[in-house]
Order: structure tokens, then sequence, then C-alpha cells
């Protein structure tokens, strides 16, 4: 599977990108004030386009990582509504996991040999 830096791929790797400070911010930060409600809200719109877009995302159909995606939407509408309803705890443990695991850990993916990122920096760092 092979995969070139298409105006797709930048647009979620660039979403992405953002996702993470701005998640780290929401995380570290106050909450429940204004900045963080916004910022939040930013924070779900982001990571839905970062979903969004994987979709067109594909070579031979769809991957199992397409299901992250499912997930991930999933999870940013139940984060939300967790906040609305005041379920704090509920909220808190379900960004912190969408954090880690749509963002950490499918990122570090990312790095591995083949993949188009990790090859990118391999290039990068030791010439072509």
């Amino acid at each position: 599977m092979s995969y070139t830096w298409t105006p797709t791929i930048i647009g979620h790797t660039l979403l992405a990108a953002s996702a993470l400070p701005l998640g780290a911010m929401l995380l570290a930060g106050p909450k429940g004030t204004r900045v963080h409600r916004i910022a939040g809200w930013c924070w779900v719109l982001i990571m839905a386009g970062v979903a969004g877009v994987s979709f067109f995302i594909r070579t031979d159909g769809w991957s199992w990582i397409h299901l992250l995606s499912i997930f991930t939407l999933f999870t940013l509408v139940t984060g939300v509504r967790y906040a609305r309803t005041h379920q704090r705890q509920a909220h808190r443990g379900n960004m912190i996991g969408l954090y880690a695991g749509a963002l950490i850990i499918a990122g570090l993916f990312t790095l591995l040999p083949g993949r188009l990122i990790g090859h990118s920096l391999s290039v990068w760092w030791t010439g072509p």
C-alpha cells in the first residue's frame, strides 16, 4: 500500500497536527471556563474534520483504520453530550481517551516504516 502527499492527506495531517496542541491545552488548562468551552468546540470540529477527511483516504476500499474514524465521530458526540449534561467525569474520561487513542496512539502508528509520514521523516532525516 503506497500513499503520496495529496491535498486530502495534507489536510488530514494538518488538522490532526493542529488538534494535538489544542487538545493538550484543553487537558492541561482550567475547566469549565468560557475559553475551555470555545476551544473545546474548536477541538471537536477539528477532530470531526480529521475523522471525516480520513474517509477520502483509501487505496483499495475501506480499511480497519476507518473504524477508528467512525469510533472517533461517535466518541465526539458522546463527549459533547456528557459535557452538556454536566457529567464531568464521563466527559473528562471520554476526551482523555479520545486524545490518547485517536491522536497520540494513532499518530505514533503514522511514524512506522512504510507509512507515509514515517517514510517522509526518514527521507528528510537521512536523505533520499
